[in-house]
């Protein structure tokens, strides 16, 4: 396995360095990728709904403003 490293760059000294990442780091970053993918799934859900609810919409004729006319 590759190993990981995150640079640190001192701006005082203008020092980078290379650290190697921890097994704390590399779970931080398994839980972003892990909660990306959950707020992915959810949009794509949220995007599917809406437009599920748009057509159901279309079949009978209405619009998104035709339901806020009447107060919907």
């Amino acid at each position: 396995m590759t190993k990981l490293f995150k640079t640190i760059h001192n701006v005082e000294t203008d020092e980078i360095q290379q650290v190697p990442l921890t097994s704390e780091d590399l779970a931080m970053i398994e839980s972003d990728k892990a909660e990306a993918e959950l707020m992915k799934s959810q949009e794509a859900k949220a995007k599917a709904d809406k437009e599920a609810a748009q057509a159901k919409l279309a079949a009978l004729g209405l619009t998104a403003d035709d339901l806020k006319a009447l107060g919907l």
